[in-house]
């Protein structure tokens, strides 16, 4: 669903070639007889673009975690399983890792079975944890965070560790230059944007295009995700457009969207972003609305993180969970949102410190780890 887990999968994948390993991508929804997992992909986008509600009862029924039995994914998952050992079988594969929790479903349940004989170890991507990520059959977790490794051991008594994100490298390049003052009030002068780093930031494309389209503006990207789904995008945007900001909408794919935006004044509208490395690193803050890999690339490139009307359901819970751990700040209303961002694009220890922070989550080598199961496996 959406991009965030083909770009964790790609980056893991692209690490594994890189050491002389061969990797295969798999997408399990098109492994899914007649066209169902295409018809799954339809209904959730359809479903968080225009009946949110409809997908927050569906999250709160089947994948939040709580007492009570609850309806499995497993019934579901296992109509790939024979797609998926065939072409585990073929490719000779040593390990299979999960990024998507459908696919955890049906790893686990096959390694239940006995019908898939390489380990089976999911990397959990997710800040909250929800129950359609866990199944006792698979063999280990890779957990973005202590708290979701703890979740984990909690609920299914399986082995469980902390890795952190992951990310391309690019994300980790020097910062650029951010601004040393607050944004004005609408009316006031425009001050200019100046290096809070002694270090050389790394050249970024978007420093001209942000210049000629709102000089001196501080630019705060606002996330929503490949499809391009949020609660009330423009007026977001022209909120901070009439506080001094200059607010770049992530518009991702969905075309409709970024013609809207177009259309209020002060907002920049952007379609598909190809060099996110560069834009994060040239950005003064990223307001997020679904903890996903946006996020988690923001952090990398040091970019602090306000959440702010999050998506309905696991967006919700994931975006709470990273305010809960310090990794952004939460508001809650427009006065909220802009004093976050008030702090936060200004040179200064509340900045320093949610940067350090967010980075301090990278911590692990997924791809050690998983190697290190295919060892121990072999053995």
């Amino acid at each position: 669903m959406g991009s965030g887990h083909d770009t964790v999968a790609g980056e893991l994948a692209r690490r594994a070639r890189g050491q002389g390993h061969e990797a295969h991508l798999v997408d399990v929804l098109r492994l899914l007889p007649h066209g169902l997992g295409a018809d799954l992909r339809r209904c959730y986008r359809a479903s968080v673009r225009h009946f949110p509600w409809a997908y927050d009862v569906l999250y709160r029924t089947l994948l939040r975690r709580g007492p009570g039995r609850r309806p499995s994914g497993v019934p579901l998952a296992r109509l790939a399983g024979d797609r998926l050992t065939e072409l585990a079988d073929r490719t000779g594969a040593d390990v299979v890792v999960p990024v998507f929790h459908l696919a955890a479903q049906l790893t686990g349940h096959l390694r239940a079975a006995g019908r898939l004989p390489a380990p089976s170890v999911v990397f959990l991507i997710d800040f909250a944890v929800h129950r359609q990520w866990l199944h006792q059959g698979n063999d280990g977790y890779l957990c973005v965070t202590d708290e979701a490794a703890a979740a984990v051991r909690q609920e299914i008594a399986t082995p469980a560790e902390t890795t952190g994100p992951l990310v391309s490298p690019e994300f980790f390049a020097a910062a650029a230059p951010m601004p040393t003052m607050p944004p004005v009030v609408p009316g006031g002068p425009v001050r200019p944007l100046e290096s809070e780093v002694s270090a050389p930031p790394v050249p970024s494309p978007w420093s001209p295009h942000f210049t000629a389209y709102a000089a001196g503006r501080t630019p705060v990207l606002l996330a929503a995700g490949a499809w391009g789904v949020g609660s009330r995008l423009p007026a977001t945007a022209g909120l901070l457009a009439g506080h001094g900001f200059l607010p770049a909408v992530l518009c991702g794919r969905n075309e409709r969207l970024r013609r809207r935006l177009s259309r209020v004044p002060g907002v920049l509208a952007l379609g598909w972003v190809d060099d996110m490395p560069a834009l994060l690193r040239t950005s003064g803050a990223l307001v997020d609305n679904a903890a996903g890999q946006t996020a988690v690339q923001a952090l990398a490139a040091g970019l602090p993180l306000v959440g702010y009307r999050p998506l309905p359901g696991h967006g919700a819970d994931g975006v709470r969970r990273m305010a809960a751990l310090g990794l952004s700040e939460l508001a809650d209303d427009e006065a909220g949102l802009l004093g976050a961002l008030d702090r936060l694009t200004t040179a200064g220890p509340a900045r320093a410190h949610r940067v350090a922070h967010g980075r301090s989550l990278f911590r692990g080598d997924v791809l050690a780890r998983l190697l290190e199961f295919v060892d121990a496996s072999a053995g």
